[in-house]
């Protein structure tokens, strides 16, 4: 293991866990997704554990899935990314703060401005997530009777993405003079019109911020079709991913980093963190019974309801006891319809056992003692299938105060992982460069 080869920690927290059974555990918050308190007392724990950033994503539409299990979802109300991680701004110094922010339901410019805002506020720990949206319920919720064509909301991330980021190098780092004496608060030499025109976006400028702490907040990026992952490509320093084994974690990781490669970016400016479901116990048994304890709390209408997200299509209509069927295209998230279907066919799964086990959590598990859950970071990192993980905790408090007081201390006794933060920005603390602005030197 080289010395410097060290891993990166994002925690995954909106919603505060990603299992559906996760409010009813025993100990556990039941309002941990909508408790300002809590959320508080969370981040202070993870920035004292050196983890890189606070992960909140989001949707725009409550769970496309019927009444009967969307009343036991705990997903249903959360708070909004943006106002919340302005307030965990003040009550931090050094944790990024990564926010989930749509390129098809929203305007550049309102996305420039929030996050240039939260890059100030917090002293440069900003991240974009852009998404596309895949949740064909949000369209109903902008004023469109049907989502926008996959192919369609990619192109329209990458112009808009270009946009973005024009407006936040609208001005010079050093525009701002604020001359009292002759009386010339800024430098009109360093100020640009962006006056972009393109397929889908037409924006004037310039931004009505000043340019970003770092720059540009981090850009991370979640898709993994192979849209998505040509965007990351060409746009993303961290890509938040969902790989169910280390096979496929580091056939992404060539794929992607060979991308960016073959467009003269540098692989070390990105940094891949699949998402990575981990419960801790002192025994690996113990740690299985919690699991197993977590999956029996999940109702089949939730997971029937979560299947059909997965995949595009209505579930409910298949037979419960018999294998999968073949499940066309639809406009939804082609990389979760295929996670989905790849699980049923390698395992040989029942309708019943895939909803079931997505229901709960179906992606990458580490489930066991520290030391065995450390070890298989290890080997995702010395093998080149990551460059981190973005933990999903089972439960809260208990599952992320079993990480922290467990997992983090192994990861750094064996120099795995930091004892201090490197800097006070994100991109310090993931060892990125600070853009160059387009307009000026």
């Amino acid at each position: 293991m080289s010395a410097n080869k060290r891993l990166h920690l994002n925690a995954f927290m909106r919603p505060a866990s990603i299992h559906t059974g996760a409010w009813r555990y025993p100990g556990a918050f039941p309002d941990a997704n909508f408790n300002f308190q809590h959320t508080k007392r969370f981040i202070q724990t993870l920035e004292h554990a050196k983890f890189d950033a606070f992960f909140m994503a989001d949707h725009m539409a409550v769970l496309n899935m019927p009444l009967e299990a969307l009343k036991r979802s705990h997903t249903v109300t959360s708070f909004e990314p943006f106002t919340m991680l302005a307030a965990l701004s003040q009550v931090t110094e050094t944790i990024g703060l990564v926010a989930t922010a749509s390129t098809t339901f929203d305007a550049p410019y309102h996305i420039a401005r929030r996050f240039a805002s939260l890059d100030h506020l917090s002293g440069g720990r900003a991240g974009w997530n852009i998404v596309t949206t895949s949740n064909p319920d949000a369209a109903l919720n902008f004023g469109l009777s049907e989502h926008v064509e996959h192919g369609d909301r990619y192109r329209r991330a990458r112009e808009f993405y270009d946009v973005v980021t024009g407006l936040w190098d609208s001005w010079a780092d050093d525009a701002f003079v604020r001359d009292a004496e002759a009386g010339i608060y800024f430098d009109p030499g360093k100020l640009r019109v962006l006056d972009h025109k393109g397929e889908f976006l037409s924006v004037r400028g310039p931004l009505n911020i000043a340019r970003p702490v770092q720059g540009w907040p981090v850009i991370v990026q979640a898709g993994a079709s192979e849209s998505g992952r040509q965007l990351a490509a060409e746009t993303a320093e961290m890509v938040f991913t969902a790989q169910a084994s280390i096979a496929a974690g580091r056939q992404f990781y060539a794929d992607v980093k060979g991308r960016m490669e073959k467009i003269g970016r540098l692989r070390d400016h990105m940094k891949i963190m699949p998402a990575c479901f981990v419960v801790v116990g002192d025994s690996v048994e113990e740690a299985r019974a919690k699991r197993a304890k977590l999956d029996s709390l999940v109702h089949y209408a939730n997971a029937i309801g979560t299947l059909s997200i997965a995949l595009g299509h209505d579930a409910s209509k298949f037979d419960p006891d018999g294998p999968l069927p073949d499940i066309p295209e639809s406009n939804a998230s082609k990389s979760g319809r295929q996670r989905a279907i790849d699980l049923a066919r390698r395992e040989n799964l029942t309708v019943r056992q895939l909803a079931q086990r997505l229901g709960g959590h179906g992606g990458l598990a580490m489930v066991g003692t520290a030391k065995s859950i450390v070890d298989e970071m290890e080997e995702w990192i010395v093998t080149e299938a990551s460059d981190g993980f973005t933990i999903q905790f089972p439960y809260l408090p208990g599952g992320l105060d079993d990480f922290v007081q467990q997992v983090v201390p192994e990861l750094q006794r064996r120099g795995l992982f930091r004892t201090a933060y490197e800097g006070r920005t994100l991109r310090d603390n993931l060892g990125l460069p600070r853009p160059a602005n387009r307009f000026f030197d």
